[in-house]
This record gives structure tokens, sequence and C-alpha cells, in this order.
């Protein structure tokens, strides 16, 4: 019920379109109550002596139905639409919102989670609202006012008749508790195995170009396979329930009506109820059971959404590890001093990944951060962009602590560039001008000089229109690594962070990409993680991280002297 009542809340916005919606529906009810009357009048006045009377009553009535009927029409479209614009503008806002929200929360958030599986959510999961909005709500009502209309009127008629009319209604109810309580399980699951299927299936697509070198699609094949008819298992298996739960409220409604006619025939004969009244009985009678008979319905669809309702709950209910302090401030446009006070970290709890880190970086600076793989070196420039907190200490952007101040303020002044550059599939000039949406072609082409790829962009087939492909895969990785830098530069951050610019590129690439660098150092603060040491050569301070700490400092030539750590990873590098 907490569950319902957060969703109906959600759909209060479109409360104009539900409140058409539900009065078309309840004149649609009332319209459907009112013409087995005017049929049963039409077969009392044919049941008695037929002469100009009666004819003339016969086409008033003929012509109250026909104008019924089509109000019934005008009434059908109202419910049906409007309760589908209101159903399918709450899908889309959730949509939005989840996306919103996934966009808000941390990193560590991600760490466990798959993309497809989250796409599934927020795609999928959220469709199953237009099921309860659309189709449930009402239905629900619909049902409700017919049953209540048909039980008063049967009441009026016969109340005998009506009594053993309810017989079957507690079995129906009965029996509609278990099946809700069986079948909202395996919905669940199913949903899950979908999720877990585009998980899989996004997983594969992008590593396509590994399944093929490597012969694996066999392999990959049968792993969609079983993926896929996990799913179709899961939701067998409701529709197996479903299956068994139809038929036994068809037949208790059966019954009801097999009761209905064995006793009516009795008081008929027994002359306590008339002809027309036993006419109009069977008449209302399916309607009176029709509202039953869809509970099965209903109760499918209510635990379908609800389903997917806790998988989209428990994405908009998840509070994210990095939010603004109450009274943080916008720090403005800063100048690029970035201190690390006695800074620990780990991600999980007795596994520390930076243990005490203290260093400065003035503006305008270059700090280098050298050492092996997995000793924080990344973290440490995350730390920086707060998409995690440190766990002891504190990280001060000109002087202030970085908690204090607001996540937009503090991120629009840090430009990163990554290892693992993410291209969006558009055009370079799009890549280029994604820092800065309204800047120009001539703004966008300076940061491409900038950062040595202008004479690149400028022999490809369209120039800077030039599509990329999805992640670039069209360009090469030197390239990609320099369309990155060039819209870190047209950001115009005051302090960049570069993370492996030159890993994974050849030494002619990595000469124009130590060009590029070259051309913004001493105008922005510049935190550059690297493992070729001949990039980080200039770097007016060197920092050597190994196990979370920092067990050298100093420039490259201080560094060299000491013949420590720094030396022999020199050595090793000219070997």
């Amino acid at each position: 019920m907490k569950m319902l009542w957060k969703l109906t809340k959600e759909a209060t916005r479109y409360k104009g379109l539900y409140v058409l919606a539900i009065c078309s529906t309840l004149g649609l009810t009332l319209v459907n109550l009112a013409a087995p009357k005017v049929l049963s009048v039409m077969t009392g006045v044919v049941g008695k002596k037929m002469d100009d009377e009666a004819l003339r009553q016969i086409v008033v009535l003929t012509i109250v139905l026909l104008v019924l009927y089509l109000i019934r029409i005008l009434l059908r479209f109202l419910s049906n639409y409007l309760a589908h614009k209101a159903a399918w503008y709450l899908v889309g806002d959730l949509r939005s919102r989840m996306y919103d929200k996934l966009q808000k929360l941390d990193l560590g958030f991600f760490h466990d989670k798959q993309t497809g599986d989250l796409m599934s959510r927020v795609v999928n999961d959220t469709r199953d609202f237009e099921l309860l909005y659309a189709h449930m709500i009402p239905d629900i009502i619909t049902n409700v006012v017919t049953f209540v209309g048909v039980l008063v009127i049967l009441l009026f008629i016969n109340w005998k008749l009506a009594l053993i009319t309810c017989c079957p209604i507690p079995l129906i109810l009965a029996s509609g508790g278990v099946f809700a309580k069986k079948v909202r399980p395996y919905f669940k699951e199913s949903q899950k195995c979908m999720g877990e299927l585009n998980a899989q299936l996004q997983d594969s697509l992008s590593g396509i170009h590994e399944i093929q070198s490597f012969g694996q699609e066999a392999h990959e094949s049968a792993r969609i396979h079983a993926r896929n008819f996990e799913q179709v298992k899961a939701m067998l298996k409701a529709l197996k329930a479903s299956a068994v739960f139809h038929p036994c409220v068809e037949f208790l409604s059966s019954a009801g009506t097999v009761l209905v006619v064995f006793f009516g025939g009795w008081l008929a004969y027994k002359e306590q109820i008339s002809v027309e009244d036993i006419v109009a009985f069977v008449l209302y009678l399916s309607l009176f059971y029709a509202p039953v008979s869809g509970l099965a319905n209903l109760l499918e669809n209510l635990q379908q959404s609800l389903a997917g309702a806790e998988r989209v709950a428990l994405i908009l209910d998840t509070p994210s590890a990095i939010t603004d302090a109450e009274d943080a401030q916008d720090i403005g446009k800063v100048k690029g001093e970035v201190t690390f006070e006695h800074v620990s970290f780990h991600y999980e709890d007795d596994i520390p990944v930076l243990k005490d880190i203290s260093f400065s970086c003035k503006p305008g600076m270059m700090v280098a951060l050298v050492g092996p793989t997995g000793v924080g070196k990344t973290t440490m420039t995350q730390l920086i962009s707060r998409f995690y907190d440190p766990v002891e200490g504190r990280i001060l952007l000109d002087g202030k602590d970085i908690r204090n101040v607001t996540l937009e303020s503090l991120r629009r002044n840090i430009s990163p560039v990554l290892q693992d550059t993410f291209l969006f599939n558009g055009t370079i000039a799009e890549n280029i001008g994604y820092a800065k949406p309204d800047a120009t072609r001539q703004e966008i082409e300076e940061a491409a000089k900038a950062a040595n790829i202008h004479q690149d962009i400028l022999q490809m087939p369209k120039a800077y229109e030039t599509q990329v492909g999805e992640r670039g895969l069209r360009l090469s990785g030197g390239q990609k690594q320099r369309v990155s830098i060039a819209r870190a530069i047209l950001r115009n951050a005051p302090v960049i962070v570069l993370d492996e610019a030159t890993a994974s590129v050849d030494v002619q690439t990595e000469k124009k990409i130590q060009r590029a660098i070259k051309n913004i150092a001493g105008k922005r603060t510049i935190i550059a993680i690297a493992h070729r040491l001949s990039t980080i050569r200039d770097a007016d301070l060197i920092l050597v991280v190994q196990e979370g700490n920092i067990v050298e400092s100093g420039t490259h030539e201080q560094l060299l002297l000491k013949q420590g750590i720094y030396y022999k990873m020199q050595l090793a590098q000219e070997e």
C-alpha cells in the first residue's frame, strides 16, 4: 500500500487528465447500467398488448438506446485516450527522473551494477506503470461502480435472488489473494532476468570485435540463449499461475449464473418474480460478474506493475554518498591551487587505498603522479573532482575545503582527460564542443590547435563534421586522446587532470600529445598520471606513489640524483 500511495502521488501532476478520464469512465459505467434497463422496459412493452401507444414507446426507447450507444462510443474514447495520455506522460517523467537520479549517484553505486540492467529499469520497468495508470485504475473504478450499481439494482429487483448471486464472491476474493502472493515473485524474477539479459546483450555487442577476433561466437550465443530462456521460463511460471487462476474465476462466476437461473426459475414457478424482472436480472448478471471475472487480469497486471515499481523505487530511493552540504557555496572561478592534507581513503573497509597523503600544487604548476598500477593514483584525481570523499583528511581548492562548495561549481573548474577516452557518437566538432555548448567554430579550432589535433582533423573526409562513431571507433587512440585534450582546453578550466594520456599510443603520437601538454603548461594547474616518464619530465613536482603512500617527491632531476625508486623506474624504461 505504501508503494501504491507513493506511485499515486507521482501521478497527481496529471490529475486534470485523470479527472476527465475518471468522469468519462463513470459516465460510461452509468450508460452500461442504463442500457439493460431500457431493454428490460422494451421487453415489458412487447410482452403486453401491442397497439399504437406501445409502438410509439418502442420507437422512443429505440432512439434512447441508440443515443446511449453513441454516447458510450464518445465516453469510451475519452476514457481510454485520456488515461493513456496521462499514463505515458507519467512514464516519460519517471524515465527522466531515473536518468537524472542516476547522474547524481556517486561512482561507488555503479561499481557492482551492469549498464544493461540499469537501462532495463529505466526503459522496461517504467513501462509497466502504463499498465497501472492507463488500464488498472480506470478498470478498478469501472468495476467497483458497476459492481455496486448492479448489486443495488438487483436488490431492488429481487433481494433473495441478489443474495444468491453474491455466493461465489468470497471464494473468488480468497482465490485472488492466494494468486497475488504466488504470482508476484515470478514477475519480479522475470524482470530481473530481463535486466540481466539486457546487460549481457550490451556487454556482448560492446565486445563484438573481441568475440569475432577470438572466435567465441558460439560461446556468446550460448550465453545469450541461456539468459534469454531464463527470462522466458520465469515469465511462463507467472503465466502458468494465471492460466490456473483465470479458469477458476470463470467457473465460480458460471456457478453463480447457474444458481441464479435455477433459483430464478423456481421463484418464477412460485410466481414470486415476473418474466420482465427475470430478463432484467439475466441482462444485469453479465454486468455483475464481469468485474469479478476481470479481477484475474487486474491482479495479474497489478503484480507485474508492482514488481517493476519496486525495481524503479530502488533507484529513486537510493541516496547518493556525494551530495552538496546544506551551506555549500559556489566557489566561482578559482586560480587552481590544489592541496591534500593528510588524506586517507578506502573503497572497502580494512583495505586502504590512500594513506595520509599530503602535498600542495600552486596555480599553474604541473604535478605528476607516478608509480605501479593500482597504488591509488587515479583515486587521487577522482577525489579532487569529489567523485568520492576522503575517509580522513581534506582536499582544498584555493584554500577551500571542496566538501563545502557545490559540486557543480567544483567540477566546472576541473577538466579531465582520461586514459579510457569516451567520445559521443557525433561529429568531432560536437565532441570538442561538448565542454562548452555555446562555443564558436573558431574557439573549437583554437582548442584543437592547442591539442595538436587540428591538422589531423583537416585531413579527414569531412574535417570537423566527420562522424567519430560509437565511443570514437573511427579515430585512432592518439586522435581520441587529443580530441579529449582539446575538449578539456576548450572548457578553460583552471585545473586539468591527465590520466595516462599517453599510455596506449605510439612514440610519434606521444610526442604530439606532449606538445599539446606543453601548450597548456604554466597556464593551467595540471595533475598528470603517467607511466611513461618522458611525458612528465618537465613537471614542477613529481610524486612517486607506492601502496597508497607518497614515497618520493621532487623534480625529475632531483629524483634521479636520489637514485631511489624513480631512478630505477627511469632505468627500466630506458632499457
